[in-house]
């Protein structure tokens, strides 16, 4: 007996948007769960979408009169949440995305908010917390009791120690790394390569090692 297989589609036609696109082939590789459909981007793709078509414009996507999920391949916090505000159709559902490589059980009593897309290899320890339409991309590791925000991006190889504290929408840049316990304000950035070593405050720029602000935007 087949699984009806649910529809999907990608909001982002740019490389991370392919690269989610590969995520939803390989969880189908496991259990076939999605029908995918295509990209929705408000720019039109220039370049190929590895053999599925551009569907049109976000505005476009909220005016569906059919029930589709929608995968937000969408790097930046601040574009992330913007783009979560227009879609405003009941009819859109954001699933959990998580790559079969990833070890979830109950055991480990991680909660996952709706839209959050957990790619190969991260590591979850336990009792962890993420916020709505996190993205945690390729081996990040978080460490227990962490807690992060809505519309956290964490770049590959990102590491959250135990008891961190991220505020909506942080930015962590590829390989940078966050110390036990401390806490990261709202849309701040963390540079790629930086260590957090101390408290930082909302909207600002940290980088290097130990990581040191050199911008705040307000």
């Amino acid at each position: 007996m087949s699984i009806e297989k649910k529809p999907i589609v990608i909001v982002g036609a740019g490389g991370l948007g392919r690269e989610v696109l590969m995520l939803l082939l390989q969880i189908n590789q496991v259990s076939p769960v999605w029908d995918i459909l295509g990209f929705y981007d408000d720019v039109a793709p220039a370049g190929q979408l590895n053999g599925y078509p551009y569907l049109g414009t976000i505005a476009e996507l909220n005016t569906t009169r059919k029930a589709l999920h929608v995968a937000l391949a969408i790097g930046s916090c601040q574009a992330k949440q913007a783009v979560v505000a227009r879609l405003n159709n009941p009819l859109l559902a954001f699933p959990v995305l998580v790559h079969p490589s990833v070890l979830l059980s109950p055991a480990q009593e991680n909660h996952l908010g709706e839209g959050c897309i957990i790619c190969q290899n991260c590591i979850l320890t336990t009792n962890v917390t993420l916020g709505k339409h996190v993205l945690l991309n390729l081996a990040c590791t978080i460490g227990h009791d962490a807690i992060l925000g809505d519309f956290c991006s964490l770049m590959p190889q990102v590491a959250v120690s135990g008891g961190v504290r991220l505020g909506n929408g942080v930015y962590g840049g590829t390989n940078s790394s966050i110390l036990q316990n401390l806490k990261v304000g709202a849309f701040t950035t963390i540079g790629a390569g930086a260590v957090v070593t101390k408290d930082l405050p909302s909207y600002c720029t940290a980088v290097g090692v130990p990581a040191r602000i050199i911008a705040q935007t307000a």
